[in-house]
């Protein structure tokens, strides 16, 4: 048993109160524990960042990149070290917990160029005599609110931007899976990240419910439901607050008669049970254009899924590993009764999977899904995937656009024409073409659409330094002869 503290200014700090447990999805075991943070603690946390900031913000951009910097070689000498916590608590397969933790690196490299990515414009002479240009500066104290499926690498997307752009961060990852936001934290002040300037609280809905109506809280990032994403957007923006909070997602992979179905097969099997499911960009639904495309992806994905290894994920031949917690056993399982009880067909049934204990959940299929159903309207968030079959492009294209979800979308089709039809008029936030997970690299945008993303800025690339900063223009002018006063509206 071990329990995990909050990290304030630099130190670990151990608190009483209302304890939380951490389990062993792979078990069902409590491992560890962890306390609360109450509205004191996260008063501490956010007068440590705001006393931070002032310094912090005044460190030359290029003094910062090189921090960060120290910070990605140490992420990369750590990166065993930080997926053996994913998958001790949550679940994930010691595969997918590496690429997950290599995936947040790519955005630590990313923002060790701040200095260019932070430069602003120069115009002269915009007027005679006169010179306009613009810089971006931080904000001040920006909270991240990150959630349990990806305890690394949403973390390492959030605050390593801030903190490049000369903010100071307050970290609050899910109380399901704590452990890799103080490994990170730790490694931040081994880097040379000064005490203050990246801090952490443990807690739940609590501690969330201080940071966001905290005064000193400038910027809110976060990742989870749409319900809360929702909350927390209204919440922050009727305070003045910037808001970036990503909900859920349908994701649909529309399927054409004349797509490579061996190839379309293996990527939606992959896209649809990695990680048990529990991705914003799973697909969890496949629109196959005929009949016949539907017949065939499931007479081939049959003997994938079937073939797919369920056990620990620190076991090499695992494919799939537990879900993050009994509740949410509960709640894919009421899911896929709930199908059952619909009307669709359950192909294959993964309800009773091959270990007793720990919280396993077998691979689902379902054909004949309706637009009607609950399975195919609500998020599921397990690995549970649905067909639905519709007779052309025209009514695939308008089944995407008419659900509330827009987080991701794919196409697989061999034709150039029905692909470009399809990432133009699609209405969702990130497209694949033959890719069934079009999460962008982190030199580009994340984010989705509609119900899946509450504000107007996305994550990491040129989106996130634009989220971490604001924008101030200058216009001067050196003047050599008194010009008089001006009452006029000044023109150029």
């Amino acid at each position: 048993m071990y329990h995990v503290p909050h990290y304030i200014n630099g130190k670990k700090v151990t608190t009483s109160g209302r304890s939380l447990k951490i389990f062993n999805p792979a078990t069902g075991t409590v491992i560890g524990s962890l306390t609360v943070a109450t509205p004191d603690i996260v008063a501490a946390a956010v007068h440590a960042a705001q006393t931070a900031f002032s310094a912090w913000s005044q460190i030359a951009p290029l003094k910062r990149s090189r921090i960060l910097f120290q910070f990605k070689n140490l992420l990369e000498q750590h990166i065993l070290e930080l997926a053996e916590a994913v998958v001790r608590e949550h679940g994930k397969t010691k595969k997918d917990a590496e690429s997950s933790v290599q995936r947040g690196i790519d955005v630590v490299e990313f923002v060790c160029g701040a200095p260019a990515h932070l430069q602003g414009a120069f115009t002269a002479e915009v007027t005679n005599g006169m010179d306009s240009y613009s810089m971006r500066q931080p904000l001040g104290v920006c909270v991240g609110i990150t959630p349990f499926n990806f305890p690394a690498m949403v973390p390492l997307w959030m605050f390593p931007m801030a903190i490049a752009c000369g903010n100071t961060f307050i970290l609050k990852p899910s109380e399901k899976d704590p452990s890799c936001a103080l490994l990170l934290a730790e490694l931040a002040q081994a880097a040379g990240v000064p005490d203050g300037v990246i801090n952490v609280l443990q807690g739940d809905k609590e501690t969330v419910d201080s940071l966001i109506t905290s005064s000193d809280v400038q910027a809110i990032s976060m990742v989870g439901s749409t319900k809360t994403a929702e909350a927390i957007y209204q919440i922050g923006t009727a305070q003045g607050k910037r808001v970036q909070a990503f909900g859920g997602a349908k994701n649909h992979a529309v399927v054409m008669p004349d797509a490579d179905l061996d190839q379309a097969a293996d990527a939606l099997v992959g896209a649809a049970y990695g990680s048990a499911g529990e991705r914003c960009m799973a697909i969890s639904v496949v629109v196959a254009v005929g009949d016949h495309v539907a017949d065939e992806l499931i007479k081939k994905m049959r003997p994938l899924i079937t073939k797919l290894n369920i056990g620990p994920g620190d076991t090499p031949e695992t494919d799939i590993g537990p879900l993050v917690t009994e509740a949410h056993w509960e709640r894919v399982n009421s899911y896929v009764n709930l199908g059952v009880q619909e009307g669709a067909d359950l192909v294959l049934d993964g309800r009773r999977g091959p270990i007793e204990k720990g919280f396993y959940f077998g691979a689902c299929l379902f054909d004949n899904v309706r637009p009607s159903m609950r399975i195919y309207q609500e998020e599921i968030f397990g690995p549970v995937l649905c067909i639905v079959r519709v007779p052309d492009f025209a009514q695939a294209l308008h089944l995407v656009n008419t659900h509330e979800y827009a987080n991701g979308t794919a196409i697989f089709t061999r034709e150039g024409g029905i692909a470009h039809q399809f990432t133009a008029n699609v209405q969702v936030g990130m497209v694949g073409v033959n890719v069934p997970i079009p999460v962008p690299a982190a030199f580009h945008g994340f984010g989705g659409w509609k119900r899946s993303m509450f504000g107007d800025i996305g994550m990491h690339g040129a989106e996130g330094i634009r989220f971490y900063t604001r924008l101030k223009t200058v216009m001067q002018r050196w003047p050599q002869t008194p010009t008089g006063i001006e009452l006029a509206m000044p023109t150029i």
